[in-house]
Parts: structure tokens; C-alpha cells; sequence
């Protein structure tokens, strides 16, 4: 059985996750261009997914769980950024333009 400290860790966890999961929806609905909203998506998604995660893996109480779920956590700690950026890039490179609340273009040449 989970102790209660166990317990309120655990739900601390997973309402951290759901915030931040709900942030990033958000942020994909109200965000004005497509670099902000894949700004969004990335930081507050995989601080989401990583708190849930985490959540699932102490919940389990099982290691061989916990084990993979901190390999999913380290997998989107280094993939989603990465992903983003390489995204915004190619958007960039193709002609997408900025909103026009953005106050500067730092790859326009």
C-alpha cells in the first residue's frame, strides 16, 4: 500500500503535469504566430509529460516502471526542444512569416 506521503507526491505530480499540460494547450490556442505557439508546445508540453511521467513511475512502485519512465523523461527532455527548433527553422527558411507582435527577426539576414 502507498503511504500518504507517497501519495501527496504523487498528486502533487500529477496536477504539476496537468498544469503545465493545460498551459501548453493554451498557449497553442491563443498564441499569435507559429514560433510562439511551437514555443509553447515544447517548454510547457515536456515539463507536462515529464511531471506526469514521473508521476506514473512512483505510482507504479515498481522500478523496472520508474526505470523507463525516467528514460521517457530524458527522451523528451532531449528530443522536444531539439524538434522545435529544427521545425521553426525549416518554417523560417520556407517564408512563414512573424506576427506582428513580434518585435524582432533574430535569423533575418
Amino acid at each position: 500500500m502507498i503511504s500518504l506521503l507517497a501519495a501527496i507526491a504523487i498528486a502533487v505530480l500529477t496536477i504539476g503535469g496537468a498544469l503545465f499540460s493545460l498551459i501548453a494547450a493554451i498557449g497553442l490556442n491563443r498564441l499569435p504566430d507559429l514560433y510562439t505557439r511551437m514555443h509553447s508546445a515544447s517548454k510547457a508540453g515536456t515539463v507536462g509529460s515529464g511531471l506526469l511521467l514521473l508521476a506514473v513511475g512512483l505510482h507504479a512502485a515498481d522500478i523496472a516502471t520508474l526505470g523507463r519512465a525516467v528514460a521517457g523523461i530524458v527522451f523528451f527532455i532531449l528530443t522536444a526542444p531539439i524538434s522545435a527548433h529544427l521545425l521553426a527553422r525549416a518554417a523560417h527558411k520556407v517564408g512563414y512569416k512573424l506576427s506582428s507582435a513580434s518585435v524582432r527577426d533574430d535569423m533575418m539576414s
